[in-house]
């Protein structure tokens, strides 16, 4: 299932640049139907690899708040990569907040 299709796009890019530089990852998520996921693309072709990190809270089918956590790599090219999928959540509590910078 193509969650980007079905989700508001959440993305949030830093690298050693400055503020006005473009931003190199997209990323989107969702959460529901008892399943959560996180997808993102490298959109800018002159930027090297990044190295990202996230930050996610969700709310579990219990009634609980849980934040996901987790990093990854993203080569130039990289199309709607799947880098979180989880169960047991029926809805985000926030946007996921990804931050990535570039590396040499």
């Amino acid at each position: 299932m193509n969650w980007l299709k079905i989700t508001a796009v959440a993305a949030l890019a830093a690298y050693a640049a400055p503020a006005a530089a473009k931003e190199a990852v997209s990323c989107g998520g969702a959460a529901m139907l008892g399943g959560a996921q996180l997808n993102c693309s490298h959109v800018d072709p002159k930027a090297p690899p990044q190295l990202c990190t996230f930050s996610w809270a969700l709310h579990t089918m219990a009634g609980e708040q849980k934040v996901v956590e987790g990093s990854f790599m993203l080569p130039p090219g990289a199309s709607n990569v799947q880098v979180y999928q989880g169960s047991g959540f029926d809805s985000a509590l926030s946007n996921p907040i990804v931050i990535c910078r570039g590396s040499h």
